[in-house]
Order: C-alpha cells, then sequence, then structure tokens
C-alpha cells in the first residue's frame, strides 16, 4: 500500500518527467506522443518504476531503450526541476505501459473484429501435456 508521502512524490515525478521527455521528443523530431501514465515509488523512495505510453507504437521498443540509455541525464532534469521540491530524486527505471493495447484488443474482441476461438478452436495456444 502506498502512502500519502509515496503518491505525492509520484505525482511531481509524473508531472515533471512527463514534461521533460515530451520536451525532449519534440527537440529529437522523432514524432511520437510520449505520456507517462503511472509512477510508483518503493516506500524508502529510492526507487521509482516509470511508466510510458508511447504513440505510434511502431517505435516503443527503441524509444523506451534510448530513454533507458539517458536514464542519468533525464535525472539530472528531474532534480534541477524538483530541487525545491524533493532533496533526492529516486533512481528512475521505465518500462512499457502497454494497457492501451489490451483495451483496444478487448475493444475489437467486443465489436467482433477478432476471430471467435468458439467457433474456431485452433487459434488457441495448445496446452502442453506433462
Amino acid at each position: 500500500m502506498e502512502t500519502n508521502r509515496q503518491k505525492k512524490i509520484a505525482g511531481v515525478i509524473q508531472q515533471d518527467l512527463a514534461e521533460i521527455l515530451q520536451s525532449a521528443m519534440r527537440e529529437s523530431g522523432h514524432g511520437v506522443i510520449i505520456t507517462v501514465t503511472k509512477v510508483y515509488i518503493t516506500p524508502d523512495l529510492s526507487d521509482a518504476k516509470v511508466y510510458l505510453s508511447i504513440f505510434p507504437t511502431e517505435n516503443r521498443a527503441s524509444i523506451i531503450e534510448e530513454t533507458q540509455e539517458h536514464t542519468n541525464a533525464i535525472k539530472y532534469k528531474l532534480a534541477k526541476r524538483t530541487r525545491h521540491q524533493l532533496r533526492r530524486v529516486p533512481n528512475l527505471h521505465f518500462f512499457m505501459d502497454d494497457s492501451l493495447d489490451y483495451i483496444e484488443g478487448i475493444d475489437k474482441a467486443l465489436k467482433g473484429e477478432n476471430p471467435d476461438p468458439i467457433k474456431n478452436p485452433e487459434i488457441l495456444p495448445k496446452r502442453k501435456k506433462m
């Protein structure tokens, strides 16, 4: 369970990271929209898991990898922005947020765009016998 302090720090980090990453994407000319969907802070406030949603999804893996390579520069920019709010900036760990893909899959299934596994059981993954 997250404490109020963890939630407040996560909110500050989420807002500032979103601005930092969006401006970096504009400057790099990738032509993508990047959103910080959620930030989880450990109870000791030393680590932050940052979930990113990237649109369009074609370049998602390379952008996450590039973001992970530049973690120190991003952390430095975040420290400059939050110097009056946080004593220490937590270590940042970036992950891909695929919840929009999951929602899109459910939406397609409800609209009947995906093949029906009841009528066509061959599309289901085969179970391995032990």
